[in-house]
């Protein structure tokens, strides 16, 4: 009898342990993009939106992000970067990714979002920092119109940064609208945790 309550014992505490360590490896990541304007720290959510996140740390592991810039600046709307150089030159990009807007994620403030084309499954690069809560970005059914724009984490420091972005002067440029006079540059990307 001693012997099977031992066994089970150690078989629970084994099953604990790689619970444990399974927990750890999904915690979620951290990202920090330094900008010319300061800092602004990302948390990622990869149980809800795996594809958006592991697709965004892509970018950032490969550099993709240094120097770029916050091409499109809309006050009480939304921030965009990700795209374009500071010669305003579109960046080459990965494959596109899979709409992941139906994870139960909101478009709310501070919430940061896949940017993509009228095609559902175009994201690839290009993501967005929600000014405010934009219930019109969320989706609402499987359809081209009702998709939406996945969110896969939010900002946990820094949103006075980017509120910072929405108080500089816009114009057109490269036949974009809403983009900066003055860059805000994205120097650095990096995981800090």
């Amino acid at each position: 009898m001693r012997a099977f309550i031992f066994s089970m014992m150690l078989l629970l505490t084994t099953t604990l342990s790689f619970a444990t360590e399974n927990k750890m490896s999904d915690t979620p990541s951290k990202v920090k993009l330094t900008t010319s304007l300061g800092e602004i720290i990302i948390q990622l959510n990869p149980e809800k939106a795996p594809i958006s996140s592991a697709n965004f740390l892509t970018y950032v592991n490969e550099g993709f992000y240094n120097n770029t810039i916050f091409h499109r600046v809309i006050p009480g709307f939304m921030a965009q970067g990700g795209g374009f150089d500071t010669d305003f030159n579109q960046k080459a990009v990965h494959d596109p990714i899979k709409n992941e807007a139906n994870n139960g994620l909101l478009n709310k403030r501070g919430s940061i979002a896949m940017a993509r084309t009228n095609v559902p499954d175009s994201a690839t690069a290009q993501f967005f920092i929600n000014y405010k809560d934009n219930a019109s970005l969320n989706h609402t059914s499987p359809t081209p119109s009702g998709w939406g724009y996945a969110v896969f984490g939010e900002v946990i420091e820094g949103m006075d940064v980017v509120d910072a972005m929405a108080k500089q002067p816009t114009g057109n440029r490269g036949g974009h609208q809403d983009v900066p006079k003055t860059d805000i540059i994205v120097e650095k990307a990096e995981v800090i945790q």
